[in-house]
């Protein structure tokens, strides 16, 4: 998954998230939680999602949801306080090689570290942070245009993503797969072999 799912917390609100935190965590959050909410664009909301603050795009904006789990809103973005450290996930770079080599190279000509996986960033202390990049790649995503980097990404060749996949039964499925052996001509091979070696 694109997301870091450790240390998720029972908190329903981003208010009651934070408040939870130590001040120091809290204050750096708080930091990087304004840049991102300055340079958010139209048509992704700010929430609680799988344990840390989400940034996304709502049913109302795309219905079928996080192919995942379409109950949840499409994620786009997000920020959450590990054991050991702090993280900011965007699922913008995860989806788009493109953005993710803009992301890296802009992050490093700040001469900043980068601790950085398929789009989870792992950071300790606000100074580790270049928060003008992380304020340019909120923004430079529009809803539209990440909405057409998941579906080109996530959905398999003519289907959308949280539609049904073929059901078991299916007669086109069933012939696609090659015919099973029955019980009777494995025992009568079996048995026509025992019948050959006596005869030798």
């Amino acid at each position: 998954m694109w997301y870091h799912r450790s240390m998720q917390s029972k908190a329903t609100t981003v208010s009651q998230y934070l408040a939870e935190l130590p001040e120091d965590r809290r204050e750096v959050l708080q930091a990087i939680r304004a840049v991102i909410l300055q340079n958010l664009p139209k048509g992704y909301e700010e929430g609680m999602q799988y344990g840390g603050i989400a940034y996304y795009v709502p049913h109302s904006v795309y219905p079928p949801g996080y192919h995942c789990d379409p109950s949840q809103p499409l994620p786009f973005a997000g920020l959450a306080s590990q054991k050991n450290y702090m993280t900011i996930s965007m699922m913008c770079v995860y989806t788009d090689p493109k953005h993710e080599t803009w992301f890296r190279s802009a992050w490093t000509k700040t001469g900043k570290k980068l601790d950085m996986g398929k789009s989870c960033v792992r950071f300790k202390k606000l100074d580790d942070v270049p928060l003008e990049v992380i304020g340019q790649a909120i923004k430079r995503v529009p809803a539209k245009k990440f909405i057409e980097y998941y579906e080109s990404v996530i959905k398999p060749a003519g289907k959308r993503p949280g539609t049904a996949s073929p059901r078991k039964g299916n007669a086109k499925s069933a012939a696609a797969k090659p015919a099973r052996k029955s019980k009777t001509t494995r025992s009568t091979k079996t048995t026509s072999k025992i019948a050959r070696k006596r005869k030798a």
